[in-house]
């Protein structure tokens, strides 16, 4: 459905680095916008009930056989059923009607940088008029409610059974605390028509990014052939067999007289909680003895399945599996977390908690929110006044702050707050030690600075030191050689050494080490990623793999080729894609089943996704490192002939003809590409790569220096415009981008060897000097390096 016959015809986080050929890159970009609405504001004003709500609980024609809907559930759970039908999950969504849009549609107007909507109603329909693909102005049919608090969104109907979410969101909070308004879920940044964030495009479409999470036992029935939709659903709301799996088991094991012995009740698996652990506080601590996290199938991971940031591998989603069997987690990457952990992109609670001393001891979510209702336990500081015993907390030994009505309370030390969509204002859970000393090193921000924004971190560090003294540190001690490793710094590699190895410091933090490690290859990198393939820790396995992948590939199959018979779907499917060109004849028959396993499991997880070019372009890769380039090439030209605009498409199918020596189609693919996406630096570059192959240097200098001008802080970029103009007798412009390329990365190992190489050539002895330490450092194993900085080390002759 387009517009609606009426009228004239017809949330923006930061942008995806396109060409991301990790797996675990493309499911970190997927992931980003798994959850439009927020479910994190479980203590604001409570939604509309969904008890008597027409549709809430009802079992769709779609349901699959084994489901039987929320309101069978109710009909013996009486006061779970009520709890839960006052929830954020009963309302995540619904059907337009005057009982659930909570949105002023009375011609409300609202314009906001060069975007415009106005709201109204013809009779019972809800309708909004605002600018479509082509940039005119639309009115479009409101289908659905998505969320309902602190903002709700909205949804409507495109062809190819698409549901998009429109730009414009309301503010459901309360009137004095500056809600009760329409605004744009972009802030002042809306997307414009073409752009890639834009509501009518893909990463704004429910069926691919929100539906998971806001319904029911959600199939999401994309048909790539088609470009279509067949989305199907039990639930259209988060109803109780979203998280306790089917139920037609549980009811005929009730109609059975609940009498047949049977430990989970008729369920396949259980999300119930253990038996409650003794939380008295201890009189010495203030705080209580804990017991020992539970295993992977806990409340925890069902929660995980939609309050992390990951990616869909399989729909067969069930409770008592950890959630790497059925998604992709991302690491504490830079750009979705701060160097210490804190969360910094939208990446909801899992991955904060579980860095978490309380996750570690044995806490679960239950422990503060109640599982139904997701309503906190107790207000405020009292839920952790359950217990940690208030009297020894809050005074001013433990706060540094007098007590009083504007003293900080546990929450604004503990669990610093960040505002998403503009108004979704959510709280990190990884209950970190505030460390403001660590702010100048590592560029994280301190809960001190939230209150003191006028003061320095260092001013907070020494009065956090003054009465609490030098040795608390936390948990969460990676903060320092994260920030090392990101800026390239060799000098992080010891440390991440050690806390890839430790099995006190939490998985997705050890998982985060094993990544970076990847960045410093050395003997001692490679034997600490080798151990991290054992770690007990999906997580952990799979980024050791991709630590080894960036050594030489002849040892990597031997040693990855065990992880293709892993338990864990997420380690297999990452083995998949890292053994895809494994030599013929190089694993044993035993070995050769699990990885045709595998290769068959990657395969299915991709063409699960196929409505993200990301994943076309892995596919693809995949196909032709199998031998199978024909595939491949059709792969990547049907993703290009659904959305021409993206741009990681067209540089894999260029790279494809490149292989089989189509050089003109090369440049026909990617000169239509920068049609397409006249942005896009990772084009241009490729395109001057294959001007290079044609001996067209001067087009290809410009192409290179476009590619260097629209992404300066590319070192790779940067690297080859230079050597191009060096080749072409520009050396000095060449020398000068290498410089000043350098400087910005100053750890990057082929600018290092092009500015030390060029200071030998010129007998600037001391320039190599300087240089060739920094290189030895980056190849701690090379001889020759260690020679040649031996050398220059040693004072020249008279």
């Amino acid at each position: 459905m387009g517009p609606v016959n009426e009228g004239r015809p017809d949330r923006r986080p930061a942008r995806p680095r396109p060409f991301a050929g990790l797996l675990g890159a493309v499911l970190a970009s997927l992931a980003a916008f798994a959850i439009l609405a927020s479910f994190s504001a479980w203590t604001s004003a409570a939604p509309p009930s969904a008890a008597s709500s027409s549709w809430a609980g009802v079992l769709t024609p779609d349901a699959p056989a084994d489901h039987v809907g929320s309101q069978r559930c109710a009909s013996c759970h009486e006061r779970e059923a009520k709890a839960w039908a006052g929830s954020q999950h009963a309302a995540a969504m619904a059907p337009a009607e005057p009982a659930t849009v909570k949105g002023d549609f009375s011609g409300a107007r609202v314009e906001n940088h060069g975007a415009h909507g106005r709201f109204y109603r013809d009779g019972d329909r809800f309708l909004v008029e605002t600018e479509g693909q082509d940039g005119a102005l639309a009115s479009y049919e409101v289908r659905y409610t998505f969320g309902v608090d602190p903002l709700q969104q909205y949804l409507v109907e495109f062809s190819g059974g698409r549901l998009q979410a429109l730009p414009w969101a309301w503010d459901a909070r309360p009137r004095e605390s500056g809600g009760q308004r329409w605004f744009h879920v972009y802030g002042h940044q809306p997307a414009p028509p073409g752009d890639p964030l834009h509501w009518t495009r893909a990463l704004q479409t429910w069926n691919l990014m929100c539906g998971e999470c806001h319904s029911t036992a959600f199939r999401k029935g994309y048909d790539p052939a088609k470009n279509a939709y067949k989305t199907t659903y039990s639930e259209i709301s988060v109803g109780c067999e979203a998280c306790h799996g089917a139920g037609a088991g549980h009811v005929a094991w009730a109609a059975g007289g609940a009498t047949a012995p049977n430990p989970l009740k008729g369920f396949a698996a259980t999300a119930a909680r253990r038996p409650q652990p003794d939380w008295t506080p201890d009189p010495a601590t203030g705080s209580p003895a804990h017991g020992a996290p539970r295993p992977a199938g806990d409340e925890v991971e069902t929660c995980a399945r939609c309050h992390s940031r990951r990616g869909l591998l399989s729909e067969d989603w069930r409770p008592g599996r950890p959630l790497e069997d059925t998604h992709m987690p991302v690491l504490l990457s830079e750009g979705l977390f701060e160097a210490d952990g804190q969360m910094r992109d939208e990446v909801f609670n899992d991955h904060a908690f579980k860095q978490s001393l309380m996750y570690a001891k044995g806490v679960v979510c239950g422990d503060c929110h109640d599982p139904h209702s997701g309503a906190l336990k107790a207000a405020g500081a009292a839920v952790c006044g359950q217990c940690h015993q208030p009297d020894r907390f809050a005074d001013r030994a433990h706060t540094g702050h007098a007590p009083g009505p504007n003293a900080p309370d546990c929450v604004s030390c503990h669990m610093p707050a960040k505002t998403y969509m503009v108004v979704d204002r959510r709280h990190d859970h990884s209950f970190r030690t505030p460390r403001p000393d660590l702010s100048d090193r590592t560029g994280a921000p301190n809960a001190c600075g939230a209150c003191h924004a006028d003061r320095s971190a260092q001013w907070a560090a020494d009065s956090v030191k003054s009465w609490r003294g030098p040795t608390r540190k936390g948990l969460q001690t990676w903060g320092e050689p994260f920030a090392l490793a990101r800026r390239g710094d060799p000098g992080a590699r010891d440390a991440l050494i050690r806390l890839a190895g430790d099995p006190a410091v939490p998985a997705v933090a050890r998982a985060t080490a094993q990544d970076e490690l990847g960045r410093f290859p050395s003997i001692a990198a490679q034997a600490a990623a080798q151990q991290g393939l054992a770690d007990p820790a999906p997580l952990a396995r799979i980024a050791a793999m991709r630590s080894l992948a960036r050594g030489p590939a002849d040892q990597l199959w031997r040693m990855l080729l065990p992880l293709a018979a892993d338990p864990v779907l997420a380690v297999r499917v990452e083995a998949a894609r890292l053994l895809a060109g494994v030599p013929p004849g190089s694993a044993s028959p035993a070995e050769q089943a699990a990885l045709e396993k595998a290769f068959a499991e990657f395969e299915a997880s991709h063409r699960l996704n196929a409505d993200r070019s990301e994943h076309r372009s892995a596919l693809a890769a995949f196909l032709q490192q199998r031998g199978r380039a024909a595939e491949a090439e059709r792969e990547l030209l049907e993703g290009l002939t659904n959305d021409p605009s993206a741009a990681e498409l067209a540089v894999n199918l260029s790279d494809l003809y490149r292989t089989s020596g189509r050089e003109a189609q090369v440049e026909q693919t990617l000169r239509s590409a920068l049609r397409a996406s006249p942005d896009s630096a990772g084009v241009a570059h490729a395109l001057g790569l294959s001007l290079v192959r044609q001996k067209r240097y001067p087009e290809a200098l410009d192409m290179f220096a476009r590619a260097t001008a629209l992404q300066p802080d590319d070192a790779r970029f940067a690297y080859v415009h230079a050597v191009a103009l060096t080749s072409v007798g520009r050396a000095q412009q060449g020398r000068e981008l290498l410089a000043k390329a350098l400087a910005d990365h100053p750890w990057d190992v082929d600018l290092l060897s092009a500015v030390l190489a060029d200071a030998l050539r010129r007998g600037d002895r001391a320039a190599a000097a300087a240089l060739a330490p920094r290189l030895a450092a980056m190849r701690p194993d090379d001889a020759e390096i260690a020679r040649l900085a031996a050398a220059l080390a040693r004072p020249s002759g008279p």
